[in-house]
């Protein structure tokens, strides 16, 4: 029996600004439009290596990043980004960092906007806690 898919988290356009630098915009099914700047997306890197690291800040340890000067960080822009099958962006960022498989379904949960955090992220804690 297949899973059940939120269509609200299928893309109609995908719009990736890498030479310009403003990010990603996605227009959904549901004709939302979410707007995305690379440092948030590296922020919410889905890779196992950057949940490890978010997951070692919340319990207060220090992650690897914590022994770099933390006054300042280069702003994060994207090399390049390319398409994963039919579900997913990889973006290589400025950074190096490119192990990140951002699927559209994890795009909509983490939209920045109120409306989506309402919607997407109250469920996801919902179904994790």
């Amino acid at each position: 029996m297949p899973i059940a898919q939120d269509t609200r988290k299928k893309p109609l356009s995908i719009k990736v600004h890498v030479s310009t630098g403003e990010g990603v915009e996605i227009t959904w099914s549901d004709m939302h439009t979410s707007r995305y700047d690379f440092p948030y997306l590296r922020d919410h890197c889905p890779c196992a290596l950057c949940n490890d690291e978010r997951e070692k800040k919340a319990k207060g340890g220090t992650g690897a990043s914590s022994a770099l000067l933390p006054m300042y960080k280069p702003r994060v822009t994207a090399k390049s980004a390319n398409a994963v099958g039919n579900y997913a962006l990889q973006i290589q960022f400025s950074d190096s960092h490119a192990t990140g498989i951002f699927s559209f379904e994890h795009l909509r949960e983490i939209c920045p906007c109120q409306a989506c955090a309402r919607d997407f992220r109250a469920a996801t804690e919902e179904t994790t806690a």
